[in-house]
């Protein structure tokens, strides 16, 4: 699995936005002419190796490419059900941070909540009656989504293996392994998952 470093500054997904939107990896499939084909597939090089996660993540790039081959009518009824399964996956994550001290105040949330207010804001585009800035947020969500897993979750993934933490139940079965103090920052300035693993090691 590539680890690409991910900053913590603002994950631009509006139009027009510079922030980082390229991942150069095979589950980014170009488009054919004349055949719509979902940005991102779902792979084993997205598998993190915690169930919970992964089957929220599978239903995600389901739900993604459902957008992405909409039609102009079922365009916008798709990307509220994404943005609602976005905030529900979102929110499951923040509450295995908060449960294993992988949280306070650190750039992985803070990448929660940045995505989840602009993919709000596609929606009230929408429903406006603008659609192209929902065509356009969704396929650069789908570069952000690779990124986000290559590093962010890949670093949560593994925290959560290391203490032995079963996301249906909220139970701990190594809480010795917990770091002393929350997790601030996902490791550092740049969000690598080598950077996260040496600093719940070291706590």
């Amino acid at each position: 699995m590539a680890q690409a470093s991910a900053s913590c500054a603002n994950p631009d997904l509006r139009q027009g936005g510079s922030g980082p939107r390229t991942l150069p990896s095979p589950r980014l499939v170009p488009e054919r002419e004349g055949m719509s084909m979902a940005t991102l597939n779902w792979s084993e090089e997205l598998e993190l190796g915690v169930a919970a996660m992964d089957a929220v993540h599978q239903e995600f790039v389901a739900l993604l490419a459902e957008v992405e081959a909409a039609s102009d009518a079922q365009v916008l009824p798709l990307w509220r059900r994404l943005v609602d399964h976005t905030a529900a996956h979102f929110g499951a994550e923040d509450r295995y941070m908060r449960e294993t001290r992988f949280f306070a105040s650190n750039c992985h949330t803070t990448h929660h909540h940045m995505v989840l207010e602009v993919l709000r804001e596609g929606l009230a585009m929408g429903e406006r009656g603008e659609l192209a800035p929902i065509r356009q947020m969704t396929r650069e969500l789908a570069t952000w989504f690779a990124q986000h897993a290559d590093t962010m979750d890949t670093a949560l993934a593994t925290h959560l293996s290391r203490v032995g933490y079963d996301p249906a139940t909220g139970t701990i079965a190594r809480p010795e392994l917990l770091p002393a103090e929350p997790i601030h920052g996902c490791g550092g300035s740049e969000c690598s998952p080598a950077e996260t693993a040496t600093e719940t090691q070291a706590a």
